[in-house]
């Protein structure tokens, strides 16, 4: 049998396979988004994105690594939740994968790094399905000084599943 063109019930019979399979290593190309000091709180903004494929992979499980460079152009306070989602063919809405992660900016003036990790272990798809990540914004206090801003530098996301 051709291992790509199996069935959905093929996920439960590889559930005792003891060899398992390739491993695939996939980054995503890294961005640059800048959020002005003006902005709407809970305005979204997409950070990172990458498509993975694991259609020939039995019963897969995907370890997502995000991770970007926070940089404020002037004293900035306020909060970023950051939040993976996944969107796979036939789906009509992206499904959230793991926890809200919060990044405070209770004072950042020059740069930080920022970065987290999240299993998703729900995957018995046949399918290609992209990986986004979203940046909620939450301003507090009084940032519109007419020019800060905050700029998520470098944001990449990488893959390893197997």
């Amino acid at each position: 049998m051709n291992s790509r063109s199996r069935n959905d019930d093929d996920c439960d019979n590889c559930k005792n396979q003891k060899n398992f399979g390739p491993t695939i290593v996939k980054c995503g190309c890294p961005s640059a988004t800048t959020i002005p000091a003006a902005t709407i709180a809970g305005t979204t903004f997409t950070v990172s994105s990458l498509i993975l494929d694991t259609s020939y992979l039995c019963n897969p499980t995907v370890k997502l690594e995000f991770t970007s460079n926070i940089i404020a152009t002037v004293a900035f306070a306020g909060t970023i939740n950051f939040q993976v989602f996944k969107l796979c063919r036939g789906q009509s809405a992206p499904v959230p994968i793991g926890p809200v992660w919060t990044f405070n900016l209770a004072t950042l003036i020059s740069s930080q790094t920022f970065s987290f990790l999240v299993c998703d272990c729900n995957s018995c798809f046949n399918d290609c399905c992209s990986y986004t990540v979203v940046a909620t914004v939450f301003v507090t206090g009084n940032n519109d000084d007419g020019g800060s801003t905050i700029n998520i530098n470098n944001a990449t996301l990488g893959v390893i599943t197997t």
